[in-house]
């Protein structure tokens, strides 16, 4: 499979450094010319990862983000140069896979774009099997879970960790166990991306009536339990 990168970034030397280093490793990178019409690219291109600046012209990374979220599953990693801890927050929240803070080593923005490009693409040819559990239906190869007739959309990350937590039901994971399985690495892991992702995590399932179902162990990790009847 080729493997097409949108890069939505303003700074023509970042862009340029960005594109030239994933062609050593086969990956095109594509940006768009008028930062109005970047939905019209997106369509246009069908990337399989989206990186984002937050800074833009128009309208800034998180607008972006959403309108993209809105039809698509696609990976998403933010960059910034900003360093509050709530552009991070907003910007998981909103569907962001991942965090990059600039200036950054190149190398750290290539394992993280090879660890979900091997983590989606080879998920979703892969596991396709439907679990029940706590009378919800998960269907991993659409990404949806669903109870009572409510269902809710899960980003990629959100997906992963419900799968790795519920393959251990009523058992402690720890969160070094779940960075590793989702980053790989867990060097390129910053340790507030995990707790924002699992937040996000309880949130969309107490949407849909599943309260309590992700404790956390205090200085040991995070549990999917079996709901008593």
């Amino acid at each position: 499979m080729d493997f097409k990168i949108l890069l939505i970034e303003d700074d023509q030397s970042i862009f340029e450094m960005i594109k030239e280093r994933f062609q050593q490793w086969a990956i095109d990178v594509v940006g768009p010319k008028d930062f109005q019409k970047v939905m019209d690219y997106f369509f246009e291109e069908k990337p399989q990862l989206v990186i984002i600046d937050i800074q833009l012209p128009a309208f800034d990374g998180f607008h972006w983000c959403r309108e993209i979220r809105a039809h698509s599953k696609v990976p998403i990693i933010f960059l910034s140069s900003r360093d509050h801890p709530m552009d991070m927050v907003m910007a998981m929240q909103m569907g962001a896979d991942d965090f990059v803070q600039k200036p950054f080593h190149m190398e750290v923005l290539i394992a993280k774009v090879q660890a979900l490009l091997r983590r989606t693409y080879d998920y979703s040819e892969e596991q396709t099997d439907i679990i029940r559990w706590n009378d919800a239906i998960i269907d991993y190869s659409k990404g949806i879970i669903s109870i009572n007739n409510q269902s809710i959309e899960l980003t990629k990350n959100e997906l992963f960790i419900l799968r790795v937590l519920v393959q251990q039901v009523d058992h402690i994971v720890s969160r070094d166990e779940l960075m590793r399985k989702l980053w790989d690495d867990e060097r390129f892991v910053n340790d507030n991306t995990l707790s924002v992702n699992v937040n996000r995590l309880r949130q969309k399932l107490e949407e849909i009536g599943l309260e309590n179902v992700i404790v956390t162990k205090k200085g040991l990790g995070y549990m999917a339990v079996t709901q008593k009847r």
